[in-house]
């Protein structure tokens, strides 16, 4: 999910406001920095300026972990310009608050959000519930049912993975992974040994199973099913193990330039109509009462694989270097 841009986008279109934190509407410019997809974080404006007009949003999309970087690179220079972030993990956003780089937005609507789904202190928001499974190229010699069948002889040279030096939700995933008993921190050893090959990120893994350069894959279950649903020979298995998940969380820097825009879009998406969005572009809804897209399954029915979020902030670099030594980077 790596690709740089820097992409101006305005609204056209007018509307109403949110009965939120932000009764008056807001205007001027506001800088996201976000890892969805180009199309995607282009919908997602546009759904924000039909209801915010009069605010002109500039966008710089790459992937969560060259977002950090170049957030770190702007702090440290004194001059950071992002207002808001829209990234794939709460990792990142738990090791920003850590440094005390984030705003509490005490007035965002929560009612129909479950606790677990955003910080307790208000600094970040989870958007969705974003598993990472196996995708698998229809051609391939056996559909897989659990992490460990892409350790078996038939799939030697035919795994492509995502890398946490570029995604957020590969971070996780590599974290997730290591803690589960029954794979453990030599799983990736033992990856790396059956000739899996390493991506920058998940884009680059649906083209190489789409294209059957590989059989199969890990990746974030949306792209997957997108893929299948617009007719590649793929498809998407939860593995028995489970999934991880990332919720692409929202937040406000305390360093932001325009907090009244930067506060309502985070109504925005947090609103029952921003997530209806979410669901139209292929998410699971982290709203409790916005039904989840066709082919999804009910997020009550996955298994979900426990992360130590602030155990995996303070490992960011070893996993990365970890990582890195198996597959290069």
């Amino acid at each position: 999910m790596r690709q740089g841009a820097g992409i101006l986008i305005a609204g056209l279109m007018a509307g109403a406001g949110f009965a939120s934190g932000t009764a008056v509407a807001a205007s001027g410019k506001l800088v996201l920095y976000t890892s969805q997809p180009d199309k995607i974080a282009a919908e997602t404006i546009a759904g924000f300026n039909k209801h915010e007009p009069q605010v002109e949003v500039e966008i710089f999309r790459s992937g969560t972990t060259e977002i950090m970087n170049k957030i770190e690179a702007e702090l440290v220079g004194g001059a950071p310009h992002a207002d808001v972030l829209f990234i794939a993990d709460a990792v990142s956003m738990e090791q920003l608050k850590a440094d005390g780089r984030l705003a509490a937005y005490p007035g965002a609507d929560l009612r129909a959000f479950p606790a677990g789904t955003y910080d307790p202190d208000k600094t970040y928001f989870g958007t969705k519930l974003i598993t990472t499974g196996i995708i698998y190229n229809t051609a391939a010699p056996f559909k897989p049912a659990s992490w460990k069948d892409l350790l078996k002889p038939e799939a030697k040279g035919q795994v492509v993975l995502p890398s946490p030096l570029y995604s957020g939700a590969a971070a996780i995933h590599m974290a997730a992974i290591e803690a589960m008993p029954s794979l453990g921190t030599s799983y990736y050893m033992q990856l790396a040994a059956n000739g899996a090959d390493a991506a920058k990120g998940n884009g680059a893994v649906v083209t190489a199973v789409a294209g059957g350069q590989k059989m199969y894959g890990m990746i974030v279950e949306f792209m997957a099913l997108n893929a299948k649903v617009k007719g590649s020979p793929v498809d998407f298995v939860f593995p028995s193990e489970g999934v991880s998940a990332v919720t692409e969380p929202v937040a406000i820097l305390k360093t932001a330039h325009n907090p009244e825009a930067a506060r309502a879009f985070v109504d925005f998406i947090l609103s029952k109509e921003g997530q209806e969005l979410a669901v139209a572009q292929g998410f699971l809804p982290a709203r409790t009462d916005v039904a989840p897209p066709a082919g999804f399954p009910k997020p009550a029915d996955l298994r979900i694989m426990p992360v130590d979020l602030a155990k995996t902030a303070a490992d960011a670099d070893l996993l990365k270097r970890q990582f890195s030594d198996l597959f290069g980077g």
